[in-house]
């Protein structure tokens, strides 16, 4: 081992020394100098029914989230393409060369987790990540904490009640460690029409073929994305979605696409998403034109909560195969800021941005203020990400079949005011509304279960009607895909366009359906609100305005 290699690794390796003998006194969260912070907080323990400490041999998968180099210039070259100034996008390997973790700061971490107890220890492929196999012992180990476990909405979960800890040689470098608390339940975002309800709206609130969608915003005069790779987030066995997207593509004469699934974690059975996954990606291809390039499942070993995501976000990022990223889940933007999740996701989104993806996210379906707190707020997380385009929900109202004709803010529709995440800059140069925080959705489409998508289930044996902003924001992300096709790949962001341009309403009357009437808690009005955002898009209109604005 080199000078440098042994002055880096003793102290660490003393320090697991320290720490293991801690765990194993039964006093894992002893006071110690040799400590440092990270963004990973104790569990809020409040409203939850606690169980045992967790047993010393329970098992725990962990990441590792490490800090970004030169974060303002990032920050900088982040801000400067989401508000259009510039179109200088990096390749990915100009993005870990310039703001990744050294591979020295990455390899620190690993031999940490490795001296710790941690097996199958691997560095991710933009050095973001650490992770590893170990004991519920090893972790409050190595981070300082007690595990115990918690009843979650039926579901056992962890949650460490203090905060994580590293030996203060990793000051500097890691950001928060995930595996910890589980916690904080993520919600996938689809909602089964409520078939006597439905029936008894007016006629004009229907449920609609996905392609359907495409003729009624006005997307069918544009190419289909074919040159666009998209990539969906979804977690456990999605066997049966793609039996059921074989069955769908057939039953719609497309031609058969190419899937790829990228397995991130362990695999697992759960089988909770399959729903979510066909309204996904049926809903995704059809308003795409029926063709893309490729559709890439990034699958999570489960959907209990964000925590498995944030290392499937990560690899869509170090990939950097897929144009969009769709993710429609979500969870208590407190929980997520508490637990770390939050910071590591966000540092993945920026990274992706500056190499040109976009990230599209549904903005949840529990209306304003999905943490369910009157006093403090807080919205859905990711979809208040300021490096995300949020996508709120609306109930469409056509002829009956696919000729537009209003849309009113669908009542379970995400949105509202951010209390972790700052109101980015193109947000607050273009609206007039005084915000506290980053403020959702930035458009909207159907979501309403009542005006919801027909989606193709057991293998093709029958349709189900499926709304929620699980439908909106991958309809976007299909539309985006078409006007990526356009303009060959090239555009970073849909945001110049949503915010620098439509903040006008001469510009916002060409291509926006102002949706002015409906409430999801806040009501809407006329411009920019917190119930649908901008509104929805006519979307050939909304292609051919971004098509005549060069540097777009």
């Amino acid at each position: 081992m080199n000078s440098l290699r042994s002055r880096t690794f003793r102290p660490l390796l003393l320090a697991v020394a320290s720490a293991c003998a801690l765990a194993g006194a039964g006093s894992g969260h002893a006071a110690s100098p040799a400590w440092t912070a990270t963004r990973t907080l104790a569990v809020d323990a409040s409203g939850l029914k606690a169980g045992p400490e967790a047993s010393a041999s329970t098992p725990i998968h962990v990441a590792v989230s490490l800090r970004l180099r030169n974060e303002a210039a990032l920050d900088a070259l982040v801000a400067d393409l989401l508000a259009g100034r510039s179109q200088a996008r990096l390749s990915s390997q100009e993005v870990i060369d310039r703001f990744a973790p050294t591979a020295a700061q990455a390899e620190a971490v690993a031999a940490y987790l490795r001296a710790a107890g941690f097996a199958n220890v691997a560095i991710a492929g933009n050095r973001m990540l650490v992770t590893g196999d170990g004991t519920a012992a090893a972790a409050q180990g190595a981070f300082n904490t007690t595990l115990r476990h918690f009843e979650v909405e039926g579901h056992d979960a962890l949650g460490n009640e203090q905060a994580a800890q590293v030996p203060a040689e990793l000051a500097g470098i890691v950001n928060a460690v995930h595996g910890l608390d589980t916690t904080n339940p993520l919600h996938l975002h689809h909602q089964r029409a409520d078939r006597a309800r439905a029936s008894a709206q007016p006629d004009e609130v229907v449920g609609h073929e996905p392609k359907e969608f495409a003729t009624i915003y006005d997307a069918d005069s544009l190419p289909p994305a074919t040159d666009t790779t998209i990539a969906i987030m979804a977690a456990g066995d999605i066997s049966q979605s793609l039996t059921d997207l074989a069955a769908f593509i057939a039953r719609n004469g497309y031609e058969t696409p190419k899937v790829k699934q990228v397995f991130v974690g362990q695999r697992s059975g759960d089988t909770a998403g399959v729903l979510e996954w066909d309204l996904d990606s049926q809903t995704s291809i059809a308003v795409a034109g029926g063709k893309i390039n490729k559709l890439i499942f990034y699958i999570a070993t489960n959907v209990f909560s964000l925590t498995p995501f944030v290392e499937a976000f990560n690899q869509a990022v170090v990939d950097d195969s897929a144009q969009i990223v769709n993710a429609s889940l979500g969870t208590c933007e407190i929980g997520e800021h508490s637990n770390g999740d939050e910071a590591a996701i966000d540092a993945s989104f920026k990274m992706g941005i500056a190499q040109g993806q976009t990230f599209t996210i549904s903005s949840g379906d529990s209306g304003a203020r999905e943490c369910s707190n009157s006093i403090t707020g807080g919205e859905s997380y990711p979809a208040v990400s300021p490096y995300a385009t949020a996508i709120g929900g609306t109930t469409l109202s056509t002829n009956g079949q696919t000729e537009y004709m209003s849309e009113t803010v669908w009542s379970g529709g995400g949105g509202g005011m951010s209390v972790t995440e700052k109101e980015p800059k193109y947000q607050k140069k273009a609206l007039t509304m005084a915000l506290t925080g980053r403020g959702i959705p930035d458009i909207s489409f159907s979501a309403s279960p009542a005006s919801g998508c027909l989606v193709v289930v057991d293998g093709g044996a029958r349709l189900e009607q499926v709304g929620g902003t699980s439908l909106s924001a991958p309809m976007f992300m299909g539309f985006w895909a078409r006007i990526q096709t356009m303009q060959g790949n090239a555009l970073v962001s849909p945001n110049k366009a949503i915010y620098r341009y439509t903040k006008k309403a001469a510009n916002a009357a060409l291509y926006t359906h102002d949706v002015t009437s409906g409430s999801n808690g806040y009501t809407a009005g006329p411009g920019w609100d917190l119930g649908s955002g901008y509104g929805s898009l006519d979307v050939a209109a909304f292609a051919a305005f971004v098509d005549t604005h060069a540097g777009f």
